[in-house]
This record gives structure tokens, C-alpha cells and sequence, in this order.
């Protein structure tokens, strides 16, 4: 038995065996084979002995042949300006390519590849780029970038979001945002033209009121104060301005005039664009919903299926307390004022409307919370209920019925 061991047994020092008859050439290409062949014979007897792992030590198979662009099946797309940064693995999860692409590269690569699932974060020109590789065949998701913001390990660079991505939108619980048509991308488009506007004009009516009062001319809050101070700067009379700034404020005064009259002509728009849209007209007969409330639900909310109940699509608002807890004790604080902040203002407005008006003291929920907490308080939790009563109706399709239920 120690003999049969011993024979089969290669020894370090053994001489390489060549069969009898074959043909032997001499030089420098036979003295490597040789010196290769014994090395590898001498890493596989003594790895059991020494806990080696042969192909840890770098030997490579020859056999093994790159993976394939054909073999992509996820691709995690990182959104830029002029380079963007792709991420792809095949469907066993093994990394595939990691390239980063100029902008006019990004459509002729993706036409290249077979249909794969492409995942980008919803930001600016998400949807037009989400369009696009539709076009060319590519199931396309979009990531809220909350979300995947999870799954970025450490050093935020392009590569390492491009690869949080493809992991993020891989994952079968992930929530995903619906891709916008041209249409629908328009007609939210001219809802953050208005809220630019209104903030343009907000700060020129704090501007006109500031500089005013430090020459001791306060007027009330509203648009009747304001037209006061408009009214004593066109007084030439009144000489209580200097001049410098008096010609200073009469610019401020046209430029709120013209802001104006840009602000009515956006909300005629708004409200004859509505009228051939079903989903506006079933949102405008719930109490509550105004022209341009009704419009930015319709623009704005693109798939409120999407939601599993209208108590989800009124979180996903920021309409609900902010929870905190640990140990099993939850606690609830303000309102959590996440997703969209031009929606939820515009039903806070709504609510707050709909809270001065003769209907409020006819429904018994609302003369309940008035009577216990602050009407800020009691317009925050009638916003929610706009936004639930809104769901429903962009759901069914169908028409406001009756006053509020009483909860």
C-alpha cells in the first residue's frame, strides 16, 4: 500500500514524463511548459495540506469567456446634464458594464441592447428620457429618489448611485412613479409657472411694504391695504417717500400690476384647459375644490390607483402626522409635509375656504373640531379629507355626492 502512494505521489523534484515515442523539442518554449506543468502539479497536492485556493492565486481559465452586452437584463441609469453614468448586470446579478455615456451616446447604446428593465430616479427629465427608451422597447421605472438614495453604500459618486439604482429597482417592493405623457408633463409644467409667479409676487408686495413702513406708512393685510400704498404712491401730492425711492416703488407697483394680470391670464387657461378633462370635471363639483385645485389634481396626480386606499394618497401628501417611536411607543408629531408641497398648499387653501363659508357650520364634524382645536389645526385635518374625498372621485370617475360624511 505504501508503494502504490508513493508511486502516485508527484514529487517536486520529479522530472516531467513524457509519453515513449512522442516527439521531443528542445528550447526555451519546452523548459516554461515544463516548469507551469509541475508548479500547477505542486499547488494541487499541496492545497489540502496548506489550505490554498487555487483559483484565488489568479489562475484565470482560458475556457471562461467575457459576459455579453446581449446578457443585460437590469440597467441603473444615473440622470446628468451632459454625462451620465450606466450600470448594468445580467440576470444572475453579476455586474456586466459600468460605462458612463455623453448625452448624445445615451439613445444609440440603449438601441443596441435587447429589451431590459432600465431604472432611473424621478427628477426633471426623468420622463423624457423614461419616453424615449420606451420607444426603443425597454421597460422603464421610475424611482423616487428617497428611495434609492437607500441603497447608495458609501461615497456618493455617479457609479455608486447608477449601481444603487439598478439595485433599488430590482427590488419587488419597491414604489415607482408613473411616467408622465408630454400633455400631462405640459399641464404641470403651467402649475409651477403660476407658483413661480406667486412667489415673484408675494416678495414684491413684502418688498413694497417694508420700504414703505420704514417712512411710518402701515396699511392692513389683504389686497385692500395693499391698494392703499399703491394709491398713496400715485398721489404726487404726498410727499412722505423721498424721491429716490418713490420712482423705485412705482416700479414695484407695475411690476405687481403686471404680475397680476400674467396670474388671471394663467387661471382662464387653466380653467378652459380643464373643462375637456373628465378627471376636472368630477373633481370641481366636491365642495372645497376650486378651478385650479381641480386642475393640479388632474395634471399632477398621473395613476391614483396606484394608491391602495385614499388614506395612502393623503400621506403620500404630507397630510398626516409625523410618527416617531421605538420600544413600541409611537408618538405623533406635526404633519410630516412630504410629497408634493404645491398640492397640499392648494388644499390647505381649499379647506381654509371651504372653513369660512356657511357650509362649515352646517356639518357636524367641522362644528365638533372648531369647537376643541385651533382652525389651523381643523383646516389641516379637512385638507386630508379633500385630498381622501379626491381620490375617490379620480378613481371612480364619477361626481361629488352629498356634503362631507361626518367622521
Amino acid at each position: 500500500m505504501r508503494d502504490d502512494l508513493e508511486h502516485d505521489r508527484i514529487e517536486p523534484n520529479h522530472p516531467p514524463v513524457v509519453a515513449s515515442g512522442a516527439k521531443q523539442s528542445k528550447g526555451p518554449s519546452l523548459a516554461v511548459d515544463c516548469f507551469v506543468a509541475t508548479l500547477l502539479a505542486m499547488m494541487g497536492w499541496m492545497a489540502p495540506f496548506c489550505g490554498i485556493d487555487v483559483p484565488k492565486l489568479g489562475v484565470r481559465n482560458q475556457l471562461e469567456r467575457e459576459p455579453s452586452m446581449k446578457e443585460v437584463s437590469t440597467v441603473g441609469l444615473d440622470l446628468a446634464k451632459k454625462v451620465f453614468q450606466v450600470h448594468g448586470v445580467d440576470a444572475r446579478g453579476t455586474v456586466v458594464v459600468r460605462r458612463a455615456l455623453r448625452r448624445s451616446q445615451l439613445l444609440a447604446w440603449f438601441a443596441k441592447l435587447p429589451r431590459c428593465l432600465v431604472g432611473m430616479e424621478a427628477c426633471a427629465t426623468a420622463h423624457y428620457w423614461a419616453r424615449e427608451l420606451v420607444k426603443l422597447g425597454h421597460d422603464v421605472r421610475l424611482i423616487p429618489p428617497a428611495y434609492a438614495k437607500a441603497y447608495v453604500r458609501r461615497n456618493k459618486n455617479d457609479p455608486a448611485d447608477a449601481e444603487a439604482i439598478c439595485e433599488a429597482v430590482s427590488r419587488p417592493a419597491m414604489r415607482f412613479v408613473a411616467i408622465k405623457s408630454e400633455r400631462q408633463q405640459a399641464a404641470a409644467g403651467i402649475h409651477r409657472v403660476r407658483d413661480l409667479l406667486m412667489k415673484q409676487h408675494t416678495m414684491l408686495r413684502n418688498q413694497l411694504r417694508g420700504l414703505m413702513a420704514e417712512f411710518g406708512i402701515v396699511a392692513a393685510k389683504g389686497r385692500h391695504g395693499l391698494g392703499e400704498l399703491l394709491a398713496i404712491l400715485a398721489d404726487a401730492e404726498d410727499q412722505r417717500i423721498p424721491s429716490p425711492l418713490r420712482a423705485g416703488l412705482l416700479l414695484i407697483g407695475e411690476t405687481l400690476r403686471e404680475t397680476d394680470r400674467k396670474l388671471a391670464a394663467i387661471d382662464r387657461q387653466l380653467a378652459t384647459a380643464g373643462r375637456e378633462d373628465a378627471t376636472y370635471r368630477h373633481l370641481i363639483t366636491a365642495p372645497g375644490y376650486g378651478p385650479i385645485l381641480s386642475s393640479a389634481m388632474a395634471a399632477m396626480v398621473i395613476d391614483p390607483a396606484a394608491f391602495r386606499r385614499s388614506s395612502d394618497f393623503a400621506a403620500s401628501l404630507g397630510l398626516v402626522p409625523r410618527q416617531e417611536g421605538t420600544g413600541g411607543r409611537v408618538w405623533l408629531g406635526p404633519i410630516s409635509k412630504r410629497g408634493n408641497g404645491y398640492l397640499r398648499r392648494l388644499l390647505v387653501n381649499g379647506a381654509t375656504s371651504l372653513l369660512n363659508s356657511k357650509r362649515a357650520k352646517q356639518d357636524p364634524w367641522l362644528v365638533k373640531l372648531l369647537a376643541t382645536k385651533p382652525r389651523k389645526v381643523v383646516a389641516v385635518a379637512l385638507a386630508n379629507k379633500l385630498a381622501r374625498i379626491g381620490w375617490a372621485l379620480m378613481v371612480r370617475q364619477e361626481d361629488f355626492r352629498g356634503l362631507p360624511a361626518a367622521a
